[in-house]
Formats: C-alpha cells, structure tokens, sequence
C-alpha cells in the first residue's frame, strides 16, 4: 500500500523538467531549432537562458508565451 507522504511528494512533482533544451522546445511547439535561433536573433520569441554557449529554456516560460499568443476566435 503506498504510502500518504510518497503520493504527496508524487502530486508535487513537475511533470516536465525545469529546464529544456532548444531541441527539446522545438519539439514541443513544433517549430525548427533554427526558427527558435532566429526569434533569439531577432528579439523575439521565447525567453531563453544562455548558459555558457548552450541555450536553455525555462518550461514556465514556454506555456506562458503559448498561453499569451493563444487566439480564440469565439471570443471577438
């Protein structure tokens, strides 16, 4: 039988690590790693982390630019 404390540390747990790598965020928005370099280029996009020359990208920050460029088109 499981034990309260393991199911509570479980509940807690982020499903998706911290951080992904821009392959990994490609992925997952469908879009090419060289389309994500060209919005850091330019400015835009995704708010990123250079780590020394790797760029890494905060999960957070990924659903919180979908969720801001979400278009309903019911709600005009």
């Amino acid at each position: 039988m499981p034990r309260v404390e393991d199911a509570k540390r479980a509940a807690q747990a982020p499903l998706l690590p911290a951080m992904g790598t821009a392959d990994e965020v490609a992925k997952v928005v469908r879009v090419t790693t060289a389309a994500l370099a060209q919005d850091r280029y330019l400015g835009r996009g995704i708010p990123y982390v250079k780590h020394g020359k790797r760029v890494l990208y905060r999960w957070d920050d990924v659903r919180a630019y979908l969720d801001a460029n979400r278009i309903d088109p019911g709600a005009a």
